[in-house]
C-alpha cells in the first residue's frame, strides 16, 4: 500500500510536471517543423491539422532554389566565426591580466564592462553608425563584428575571469619555476585547463552572433544580409509566407541546438577534471 501511494505521489508531483514542462517547451519547435512540412491547401485552410495530410518538403527545396537561403547562411555562419575566435582571442588574454595581475583601475575596468550588459544595444545603434560609415565598412561583414564584439567581450571577459580566478596560481608558477615564462606558462598550462571553459564561451558567442537582429538590419545591406533579416524579409505588408518562414526556422535552429548540447558536454568536463590531478 504504501510503494502504491509513494509511486502515485512520485507521478503527481515529479513525472506529471516533468512531463508537461517538457511538452509546453518543445511544441512550438514541433509545430514549426509541422508547419513547414504542410501542402499549401493545409497551410491557409479553416481546418487545423496536427500532422499533414500529405507530408511534403517544397518549402525547404523553395527555400534554397528560389529564395538562395545559402547566401544569408554564409554570411551569418561567416560572422559569427570571426566574432567567436576575436572574441575568444581578447577576453581570454584579458580575463587572465585581471584574474592574475594586481593594477591601478582594475575594478574600475571590471565594473565597466559589467555596466556595459545594463543598457540595451539600441543605444549604441547610431554612434556605431556614424563609425562604421567613417571607417567606410558599413555593409560590410567587419561592420557586425566589430558591433558585435561591444557586447560579447565584455561578458566573455567577466564570464571566463571566474574561471580563470578558481584555478590556483601555483600551477603556473610550478611552470615558470622550471623554465617557462609567463607567456609559455599561460599557453602550456592555463591554455589546456581553459579550454571547456572557452568552448562553452565560444558557443555562448556564436549562438548570440548567429541569431543577433538589430545590428544586422542597420549595418547590412542586400549583399550582406544575415539569416534573422532574411527571415524578417518574408513577413511582407500582404502576408506572411508562413511555410518558407517555418522552414528557414527550422535549418536556422539546427546548428544552434547542435553547439548547444555540445557546450554541455564541454563544459561538465571542465567542471568535473580541474586543475587537480589525481
Amino acid at each position: 500500500m504504501e510503494r502504491k501511494q509513494s509511486a502515485l505521489s512520485r507521478f503527481l508531483f515529479l513525472y506529471l510536471p516533468l512531463t508537461l514542462i517538457l511538452l509546453f517547451l518543445l511544441f512550438p519547435f514541433y509545430w514549426t517543423f509541422v508547419t513547414s512540412i504542410k501542402p499549401e491547401q493545409e497551410l491557409y485552410g479553416r481546418v487545423v491539422t496536427y500532422w499533414p495530410r500529405s507530408v511534403t518538403f517544397s518549402a525547404y527545396k523553395s527555400l534554397f532554389l528560389d529564395y538562395n537561403f545559402l547566401h544569408p547562411m554564409g554570411n551569418s555562419f561567416l560572422v559569427a566565426l570571426i566574432t567567436t575566435l576575436l572574441t575568444l582571442f581578447v577576453s581570454s588574454l584579458a580575463s587572465y591580466s585581471f584574474s592574475r595581475f594586481r593594477f591601478r583601475g582594475r575594478k574600475a575596468f571590471m565594473i565597466l564592462f559589467l555596466t556595459n550588459n545594463m543598457f540595451p544595444t539600441v543605444l549604441l545603434l547610431i554612434p556605431l553608425y556614424a563609425i562604421m560609415r567613417n571607417l567606410g565598412i558599413l555593409y560590410t561583414p567587419l561592420a557586425l563584428v566589430l558591433s558585435y564584439t561591444t557586447f560579447t567581450i565584455p561578458f566573455s571577459v567577466w564570464l571566463l575571469n571566474g574561471y580563470l580566478s578558481d584555478l590556483p596560481m601555483s600551477l603556473e608558477e610550478a611552470g615558470m619555476v622550471d623554465g617557462a615564462n609567463r607567456a609559455q606558462a599561460f599557453t602550456r598550462i592555463i591554455l589546456p585547463v581553459l579550454v571547456p571553459c572557452l568552448i562553452a564561451t565560444g558557443v555562448y558567442i556564436f549562438m548570440t552572433s548567429w541569431n543577433e537582429y538589430t545590428f544586422a538590419v542597420m549595418f547590412t545591406n542586400e549583399r550582406s544580409r544575415t539569416i534573422p533579416v532574411s527571415l524578417k524579409n518574408l513577413i511582407g505588408q500582404l502576408g506572411v509566407q508562413w511555410d518558407l518562414l517555418t522552414a528557414g526556422g527550422i535549418i536556422t535552429i539546427i546548428p544552434v541546438c547542435v553547439l548547444f548540447f555540445f557546450a554541455q558536454k564541454r563544459l561538465v568536463e571542465g567542471l568535473t577534471a580541474g586543475a587537480v590531478k589525481g
